[in-house]
């Protein structure tokens, strides 16, 4: 039994004391997320509330610091301010602001698992052993999680190694709180130096380096939101580093209490780094791109754009509806139990739900689907009925569509099939194909529309703006309905937006609209069309760094900026 997992006390709960990491919720440990499925209390600073949310169970009551961005998240108590809401942010009824250790462990009263999770790994925090501490005082157990040091895993994703063969000493220091000794015992030594500081409070503590003994002409990098698709990375030394904030532009500004990292040293010299930023160059890193499609159809064309560094921005185009008349799809599932069907098709993850629903409603479970085949067009599709707990007997081995499913289904033959009949549940706008291919090959089809598909509402009107007004980089087309209504519903992607299309037919839909086409699948697929765009962006940084211009985005350019077609 792993700790995650030992009973709580009944009067006194359990706190686990979990590290979030520095920004990336991919660098959660697997104890992590084991402790934050089963707990009932979630307390968490603003800054790591999205990283840890996610994996937190339905209904969890959350502890988040005072909303208010102009208050002080540390005045007064000397612990994080914290405001106390329930899953639905409705007011919980905790005192607004407490000090985080008491909160910590009134949380935990009534046997309640608590989770209490920080930034970066809690041994390096300022005030989780203070909390600690303040459970042993009061019998509540606890335990500890590590997690990714900021110091640590920002380097790592700038692309800073600390070490070397030579077995350079590495040394770390908060320059909110080092000492005149500090600082002096640092400047005197020449490994590298990683520093936890401010955005303006940077050019100080150069000063103090270079003070103490640090050359001016000493390496250093400097990282903004580090692991997240926000990182920005500046290559300077000691004494160059605040002209190179001021020349970028960074400083002055009122962002300038954001946290960096910077790290000084000969390892973080910029032909170095050069060679190993392998986080910031990727092909699609920071840009925002629009995928206008359901949510459960963009789950993977998300995460292959979140792996070339992309900031998939999701935008229904389409609601999913029960039938005008449920009779129907009542009948259909009914033959299913009594023995109706040989086959039955699911060609989305839709037609999985409506299944799936009716089946609830009747008391049914997968057990329902003894002695019936199942076929699924597509990932996503067959998931969904595995997590249903049904096992496709038949997905295509090919193309995922309709066509390529009907590839591979065999021809009814009256000796080895006992029932020569089909269900088909599929939207109230599909196409004939597959039912015309089905019939072709001996089967008869009860084609039932379990599902209607109407135009989605309008997004909000900050990303109907952002469409318009070019904030996105890139808006991925995967059908010509989607075209139509994206534009319907939101308004015509500005031009300075790079729009990648699924196939022929969506792009002319894109042009019929106004839209230049810049990017096209090589072959009608999201994951291929997904690709297509991050080979675009490739050849487009490329193209910025041999001709010595600085790598941007295209959403950072000058708006009506001519750009010429490509297709791929």
């Amino acid at each position: 039994m792993s700790p995650t997992n030992l009973p709580a006390g009944l009067d006194h709960g359990h706190v686990t004391f979990l590290g979030a990491g520095p920004g990336d919720p991919g660098l959660l440990t697997l104890r992590a997320v084991e402790a934050l499925s089963s707990a009932d209390v979630l307390v968490a600073e603003h800054e790591v509330l999205d990283v840890v949310r996610a994996h937190a169970r339905q209904g969890v009551s959350v502890v988040t610091p005072n909303p208010d961005p102009s208050s002080d998240p540390y005045q007064g108590t000397g612990t994080p301010q914290l405001t106390v809401v329930d899953g639905a942010s409705t007011t919980a009824s905790l005192p607004p602001v407490r000090d985080a250790a008491h909160l910590v462990m009134e949380a935990a009263r009534g046997g309640r698992r608590v989770v209490r999770a920080v930034s970066g790994d809690p041994g390096l925090d300022t005030y989780a052993t203070e909390e600690m501490l303040a459970c042993v005082a009061a019998g509540v157990p606890f335990e500890v999680v590590p997690g990714v040091a900021a110091a640590v895993g920002v380097p790592a994703y700038a692309g800073v190694p600390l070490r070397d063969a030579q077995g350079t000493d590495v040394r770390f220091v908060d320059a909110r709180t080092a000492s005149d000794r500090c600082w002096t015992e640092v400047g005197a030594s020449d490994g590298t130096l990683v520093v936890s500081t401010s955005l303006d409070s940077v050019a100080a503590a150069a000063g103090e380096l270079v003070a103490a003994g640090r050359k001016p002409d000493t390496p250093l990098t400097v990282t903004v939101a580090g692991t997240t698709t926000r990182q920005r990375t500046w290559t300077a030394t000691l004494g160059t580093i605040a002209q190179t904030l001021k020349q970028a532009k960074v400083l002055p500004s009122p962002d300038g209490g954001r946290p960096v990292i910077a790290v000084v040293g000969e390892r973080s010299a910029a032909a170095q780094r050069d060679q190993l930023s392998w986080f910031e160059s990727k092909p699609l890193f920071g840009w925002k791109v629009l995928v206008p499609r359901t949510k459960e159809q963009a789950a993977s064309l998300s995460d292959q754009l979140r792996s070339y560094g992309a900031v998939p921005h999701e935008v229904p185009t389409i609601a999913v509806e029960p039938p005008r008349t449920p009779q129907q799809m009542e009948r259909a599932v009914k033959g299913l139990v009594t023995g109706r069907y040989e086959w039955i098709a699911f060609t989305s993850v839709n037609a999985v739900r409506a299944v799936r629903e009716k089946f609830e409603e009747y008391g049914l479970d997968a057990r329902a689907f003894a002695g019936i085949k199942v076929a699924a067009v597509g990932e996503q599709t067959a998931k969904a009925l595995v997590a249903f707990g049904v096992k496709p007997d038949l997905v295509p081995s090919g193309e995922q569509s309709a066509a390529g499913l009907l590839e591979d289904w065999p021809p009814y033959d009256p000796v080895f099939d006992p029932i020569d009949r089909v269900f088909l549940p599929r939207a109230d706008i599909a196409t004939e194909t597959l039912v015309a291919g089905l019939i072709e090959l001996g089967w008869e089809v009860d084609d039932v529309t379990a599902y209607r598909t109407v135009r989605a509402s309008p997004p909000p009107a900050d990303t109907r703006e952002a469409i318009k007004g070019g904030g996105f980089d890139a808006v991925l087309f995967t059908s010509s309905s989607t075209v139509r209504n994206l534009v319907g519903i939101a308004g015509k992607p500005h031009n300075v937006t790079v729009i990648a299309c699924i196939g022929p037919a969506t792009a002319k839909t894109a042009e019929e609209h106004g839209l230049r086409v810049d990017v096209m699948a090589p072959e009608p697929s999201a994951a291929k069309l997904a690709e297509a765009l991050a080979e675009f962006g490739l050849r487009r940084r490329a193209s910025a760094l041999e001709a010595g211009d600085p790598v941007t985005r295209p959403s950072e350019r000058r708006p009506g900026a001519r750009r010429r077609r490509t297709t791929t």
